[in-house]
């Protein structure tokens, strides 16, 4: 089952409750991603084992354990059930269903300022996350970039930016990152400043 879901959602990473319970994990509104068209469920999971499950008007709270191994048993109103969790990062939590190839996944908007209430806003809340995460590591690293045969560098994207507004070198140039060994990737200068 662990293999179904990595191929699924890949690069996730297992619950540490160390790194993820109280920053991350304990006190955050959890929205699930799973059947939101039909009805948007808001979990909340508190430090005193009570879990709150809030839709439309009304909450229902139930009950969460995790035992050492973190495995999570959760009391639903389907009966109790076991998972495992993960993190995409920050604010991508997936709980995997221990007896069946089934998860469930909720994202965490509470950095987010619109409501998130169809698949639609799901796929804007992914968008606009992992644009600014592009934007952040896009900011202050630095790249090659060649012309005519030539390479030159390492300049940061604010460097290439002004030298192609000054038309110092063309916007199409190929770069890489200083990390890489080749322009295998087709990345142009142009292609960097629209991230930003």
């Amino acid at each position: 089952m662990k293999e179904y879901l990595h191929k699924t959602i890949p690069n996730l990473k297992p619950f540490d409750y160390a790194r993820h319970h109280d920053d991350l994990f304990i006190n955050q509104q959890w929205v699930l991603v799973n059947g939101i068209s039909k009805k948007k469920s808001i979990y909340t999971f508190r430090k005193d084992n009570i879990l709150e499950i809030s839709r439309k008007q009304s909450i229902i709270e139930t009950s969460w354990t995790i035992d050492i191994q973190n495995v999570f048993s959760i009391e639903t109103e389907d009966g109790l059930i076991t998972v495992k969790a993960y993190f995409k990062d920050d604010d991508v939590l997936v709980l995997n269903h221990q007896n069946k190839k089934e998860f469930a996944l909720f994202i965490n908007t509470a950095n987010y300022d619109e409501d998130v209430n169809s698949i639609e806003d799901v796929q804007a809340f992914l968008k606009e996350k992992y644009k600014q995460k592009v934007a952040n590591l896009i900011y202050g690293h630095e790249f090659y970039y060649i012309e005519k045969s030539e390479e030159f560098g390492p300049f940061t994207v604010e460097e290439l930016e002004e030298k192609a507004k000054k038309e110092e070198i063309s916007m199409y140039c190929f770069v890489r990152d200083i990390n890489e060994n080749d322009y295998s990737k087709r990345l142009r200068i142009y292609d960097l400043i629209k991230e930003l």
